[in-house]
Parts: C-alpha cells; structure tokens; sequence
C-alpha cells in the first residue's frame, strides 16, 4: 500500500479502519471463540478487511506481479467481495434468530448458492481472454468480452441479491427492535450502509450496460464514483456490525464508574462500622466492575451490622420534613435512610445494645446510590440527624 493510495484512494481509509475494528473486536472473539454468532462476527469483518485491502490499485498490481497471471486481482477480489456478501446475509440470518430449522436451512441455502458462484466466477476467469491488465477499470473494459463478461455480471448479480435480501432482512427486523436502544442504531446504520451498497451496484451496472450499447461516457461511475459509495457503505456496515456491542459496553463501562463514584459518600460513612469478616485488599489494577461489587458488599454488610441502632421515627419525621419542603416521594425517602445512617453509625460505637426497635431493616435501602448523593449534597440531611456527643465530627466524609 504506497503513500499515494493512502492519500487519494478511497478504500484504504476504510481498511484500515477495519483492521482497527477487528483488533479490537479480538480479545472478545478470543474469550466466546465457542459462540458461533461471535465468530460469524469476527469473519465478517476479517473478510471485510481482505475485500478493501486488495482492491487497493497498488494491493491489485502486486498480486497480479506475484501469481504472473494478468488480471489475477479480479476473480480474486470478486470472490472475497462474493463470500462478504454470504457472510452479511448469515450473520444477519443469525443475529435475527428463529426456529432453529429454518436458520440451518437458510445457512445452508447460502453456502451451497454463493460457493457454486465464487467456483463459477473462478471458471468463467479461466476461460476468458484476459491478456490486458487492468487495475482501475477492468469492467468497462472487459464488459463486452466473452466470458469475461458473463464473469463481471455474475458477481454484480450476486452482490445485488444479497444486497436486496439483507435490506428485507434488516427492515422487517428494524420495527422489531426499536425500543431496543443500541441495537436498533446499530440495524438502522446497516439499512443505510446496504443502501449505499445497492447504490454502488447501479453505478457499476450502468457503465457496463451501456459499454454493450458501444457507449463509455459513463465509465467515469464506475471508477470514480462507485469506490467512493463502496467505501461509506464499508464503513457504515463495519460500525452497524459492531456499534451495539460497543456502544453497550461503553455504556455498562460508564453506568459503572457512575455509580462507583455516587456510592463513595455512604461507604466513608460507614467505614467507622467494625467489619464483620476479614477485609478484602484489592490491586489497584483491578475491574472497574469488580471494585463496584466489592464497595456494593462492603456497603451492604455494614448496613446490616448498623442496622439495629436505625431510628424508625427519626426516619418518617425526616421524609416528612422533605416531602413537606417540596422533594418527590424517592428524593425525600433517600435523605430519611441518610439520616438515620448518620444517625446510627456513631451509636454504634457508643452503646453496645440499640435503642430503637427496627421497623425498617436495612435490606429495606434499595437505591443505595440515592442515598449515598443524599449524604454528599443535601445539607438538610445534615441538619436533620441527631448529633452524638463527640461522634458526630468523626464519620463526617
């Protein structure tokens, strides 16, 4: 791949772009090698790669150079283009789901129908005249040549079918899945990148329909225009097939850290609670998701330890006096749970039996995060709790 391509060919973009995709979709390939909907994945895009590597001219020339046949790019590249496209159909097939009955079928019906055309595109090369290398325009230039051309038709035929079943696929499935977030962005930028590829066939066929009529003034579509469809349309397919996947774990990735950081007000709190087991040390290397359940477990086992010493009166009187003062049922029933924790972890340390009964357990605290910003920010939580003598400064956050 010379600076040149790099620069002024359309396609390189685009592979590489690809390649960074598939390397990063391979250390999730590696740890579900066993899910065949991941692999499916992982050769959709390996074939992607392959297909705008070697259309690259300068990727063509060479591979005509190294196998010494002229015009070896062409069947070569057909066939890459031909299994991309029976690729897209049975991810889409899988990704759709079904009877498992009709899945193998259509699985098979693919595999039998676009491996007799690739073998096919193979014979019809071997049989035509070939002799002139052509690396940007080989099927206006061939369009009219014996079984050279029944060979470009083909694969413009093929990659039209699929591009036509995969949108009907994709549009009964699009009304299915809406609601669905990620995933319906995902089919939506698919419908549009296939799109783009039926608009990449109209503007291959054209010219090569109208070389059989002896004109070429529209030759200029097919080796200027369609590499320009082709390559958006690569793009959008390669971010449909992966945006769910990780979009979503973005997401995941960043609920996390979000509640990680929301639940870092209560767990100072309760950090003047005495253990109940032996602590956990972790590596500061450590996932995210695992210190999210190892502060969720601390939090929780030490709720349960101060629970006890809660107020069931001191909790009503303060919802009342947030609900009173204008905050929603959820906001006024995070700052009550608020209070009665800072309210009963320094009892904890000064009484060895509770005062009050407990009407409300601490299993009851279902949104922790809620009650860990009701801690952070409101000062009438503050206000609201009653002081111990001498405690109350020492399990301030």
């Amino acid at each position: 791949m010379s600076i040149g391509d790099l620069v002024y060919n359309p396609y390189t973009g685009v592979a590489l772009l690809l390649v960074v995709v598939l390397l990063y979709k391979v250390p999730a390939s590696v740890r579900a090698w066993r899910n065949p909907l991941v692999r499916q994945v992982g050769g959709l895009l390996t074939v992607a790669c392959c297909v705008f590597i070697f259309v690259v001219p300068s990727t063509i020339k060479r591979v005509n150079q190294v196998t010494g046949v002229t015009n070896f790019s062409a069947p070569w590249v057909y066939s890459l283009l031909t299994g991309f496209c029976a690729s897209c159909l049975l991810l889409i097939i899988k990704w759709r789901g079904g009877l498992q009955v009709k899945v193998r079928r259509a699985t098979i019906w693919v595999y039998g129908s676009y491996g007799a055309v690739v073998t096919a595109l193979w014979v019809l090369f071997a049989l035509g005249d070939h002799h002139v290398e052509r690396i940007k325009d080989l099927d206006t230039y061939y369009a009219t040549t014996p079984y050279m051309r029944e060979m470009i038709v083909l694969y413009l035929l093929a990659h039209t079918v699929a591009v036509l079943i995969t949108l009907a696929l994709l549009w009964s499935w699009e009304s299915r899945v809406r609601g669905t977030g990620w995933l319906h962005v995902g089919v939506v930028v698919l419908g549009v990148g296939y799109a783009l590829n039926l608009a990449y066939d109209v503007a291959k066929v054209l010219p090569v329909v109208a070389r059989w009529t002896g004109r070429t003034d529209l030759d200029w579509m097919s080796t200027d225009l369609a590499p320009l469809i082709a390559s958006l349309g690569g793009l959008l397919i390669g971010i449909g097939f992966v945006l769910p996947h990780a979009a979503e774990r973005v997401s995941h990735r960043w609920s996390a850290r979000r509640l990680y950081w929301a639940l870092r007000p209560l767990g100072r709190v309760l950090r003047m609670v005495p253990a109940a087991s032996a602590p956990v040390a972790l590596g500061r290397f450590e996932s995210l998701d695992l210190r999210l359940t190892h502060r969720q477990t601390f939090i929780r086992d030490a709720l349960r330890q101060v629970s006890p010493f809660m107020d069931a009166a001191l909790r009503e009187a303060t919802r009342e006096r947030h609900l009173a003062a204008g905050d929603d049922p959820a906001e006024a029933a995070a700052a009550a749970d608020a209070a009665v924790i800072l309210d009963a972890v320094p009892r904890l340390h000064v009484s060895s039996k509770p005062e009050h009964p407990v009407e409300r357990p601490a299993e009851s605290m279902r949104d922790l995060a809620a009650i860990s910003r009701a801690i952070r920010r409101s000062p009438r939580v503050r206000s609201t709790h009653r002081a111990v003598p001498n405690q109350e400064e020492s399990v301030n956050p």
